[in-house]
């Protein structure tokens, strides 16, 4: 099969014509920040924003500011203020304690205590403004090499940060760093032991979590001011990775999340199952997107699967029925999950550095597949803005193109660190989270402000 690159170009200026899309918020409140995992649309796009093209360690950095301990989780950005999650080993080092999960492989040992940290940082210059422990313990295994123990995302709504560590507790805390509640979910035993990742989803006044792992899973809807539970569904499921959604249709919001055995829609209001529908592979990693009423998921493990369902008219276990508007079988998502922008959808062949593109209401190729250059290993989901595509990956460079029908390389740009978590874009700024720190990138450099992070 014909893999062609890239090939450079001339910069391109803001592409117009978004896609009408069914969003899970509508307010210029939330569409103007990055409140949780996939942006304000939940497809990866920033509608509203203007981030750089170029950058390096000495140009266009407003501000860098080292994170402790480790984590993968996605910055949730709310006007001034960026709230992350991570994890930081303590105390004296004690003798490995290695996965006794079944098929446990490639996996990192537990060597420390970790202390659980909920931080919020001064969008204007990375100072650091609080810092929340909400735990402190001993993880029970240890996850793949290439995990964290805060790889779940926070999700803000300006005045309520969500933070989830698996095992170790869902928190709602205040903008002010105050604990308001917590829950204790129990303990999640993940397949081969490779550790936890889904994010919590914050819609209205709901707190959405879903728990697919190797024990009795569930997906639990809980009371985003008391923590109390609204509801909890049981699921025939094994352990997932994928974060739901929620999407508008037919008056009702439907909570989409992948699963092995089924793709589900659950009513928000009162958990009922409207419909279900077979077809992809196990270790579901990449989440959902949706717009003009289809959504598309997709994964890649012992076989390549991806899906557009109908929701009009979808009632039941739709399998194979004509709700499955279009369906492949080759080059599709694992671990980054696909991008929805301007009417195409785009996603990484497993976790590699090629790109497909196809037409989201048909199913249609677009050229390519697009080899991205020295883009090898890709763990990030690609982001969008402005008329442009980001992709980052485990060797610090970010790609970035133009979302043109014959797509143009704009920028390869090099940081000296390695990125598995997905970038955050709010208006003029870009945020990408390393293994090491925290960057704030814009059109303007640390000397160019007058307040700048020491």
């Amino acid at each position: 099969m014909n893999v062609p690159t890239i090939l450079s170009g001339p910069r391109v200026g803001t592409l117009l014509g978004l896609i009408a899309l069914i969003p899970a918020v509508t307010c210029d409140a939330q569409t103007d920040n990055w409140p949780q995992w996939r942006g304000p649309l939940g497809t990866g796009v920033a509608p509203h924003a203007q981030p750089p093209i170029t950058w390096s360690e000495d140009e266009h950095v407003r501000w860098k500011t080292s994170i402790p301990g480790r984590g993968h989780s996605t910055p949730a950005v709310w006007n001034d203020h960026v709230f992350l999650t991570t994890a930081v080993p303590t105390g004296e080092a004690f003798d490995p304690i290695y996965s006794q999960a079944p098929g446990a492989h490639d996996n990192a040992p537990v060597t420390h205590r970790q202390k659980f940290l909920v931080l919020a940082l001064s969008r204007l210059d990375g100072t650091v403004i609080w810092q929340r422990q909400v735990r402190q313990a001993i993880p029970h295994e240890g996850g793949h090499f290439t995990s964290t123990f805060a790889s779940p995302s926070p999700a803000t709504d300006g005045r309520f940060v969500i933070a989830c560590f698996g095992s170790q507790g869902l928190y709602c805390l205040d903008t002010d760093g105050n604990v308001v509640w917590e829950k204790q979910l129990g303990q999640m035993d993940t397949k081969h032991g490779h550790g936890e990742g889904t994010s919590p989803v914050l819609f209205g006044e709901s707190v959405i979590v879903n728990w697919d792992h190797e024990g009795d899973s569930f997906m639990v809807v809980l009371d985003k001011r008391t923590g109390q539970e609204r509801w909890r569904k049981s699921r025939r499921e094994v352990t997932s990775w994928a974060t739901p959604i929620v999407v508008a249709h037919d008056d009702r919001q439907l909570i989409i999340v992948c699963g092995t055995d089924r793709v589900r829609a659950y009513d928000l209001k009162t958990g009922e199952v409207i419909w279900k529908c077979g077809g992809l592979s196990h270790n579901i990693v990449a989440s959902p997107v949706a717009a003009n009423g289809i959504v598309f998921v997709g994964s890649s493990y012992e076989k390549r699967a991806m899906l557009a369902i109908r929701l009009t008219g979808a009632k039941g276990d739709i399998t194979d029925s004509d709700q499955v508007v279009w369906q492949r079988n080759r080059a599709t998502p694992y671990v980054p999950s696909p991008l929805l922008y301007q009417g195409t959808l785009y996603f990484l062949r497993h976790y590699q550095g090629i790109l497909t593109r196809v037409t989201a209401e048909t199913g249609e190729e677009l050229p390519g597949p697009i080899r991205l250059g020295q883009i090898r290993d890709v763990y990030a989901s690609p982001v969008a803005a402005d008329g442009r595509i980001y992709i980052s990956d485990l060797d610090g460079q970010t790609l970035v193109m133009s979302s043109d029908p014959i797509p143009r390389l704009l920028a390869m740009n090099r940081l000296d660190d390695s990125f598995s978590a997905s970038a955050a874009i709010v208006g003029s700024d870009l945020f990408l989270r390393g293994r090491r720190s925290l960057y704030c990138l814009a059109n303007t450099n640390k000397s160019d402000d007058t307040k700048s992070s020491p």
